[in-house]
């Protein structure tokens, strides 16, 4: 059941659109191509266990894991609210 001049679905649309945007960001995010042996980042080597489970994986566990704490995600709020939809 649609809200005001929205048709039928559209809200459903809206969260199936904010799913996919944040899918197809963590998959631009994933690592490509052959496994480093050495993390680019420290020099530390990487683990063979991580390099076979992630191909493509450039840094070491800590290293990655520094870098994934510093990932910003943007939030769009395809909605808006409803005083800004009344005016």
């Amino acid at each position: 059941m649609a809200g005001g001049w929205a048709r039928d679905g559209a809200i459903q649309d809206q969260i199936d659109d904010t799913i996919n945007d944040a899918v197809g960001a963590a998959r631009s995010r994933l690592p490509k191509g052959a496994s480093a042996e050495w993390c680019d980042e420290c020099g530390e080597p990487v683990p063979e266990k991580r390099r076979a489970a992630l191909p493509g994986v450039r840094t070491c566990v800590a290293c990655q894991s520094a870098r994934d704490a510093a990932v910003r995600h943007s939030s769009i709020n395809r909605r808006g609210s409803k005083d800004s939809q009344l005016r």
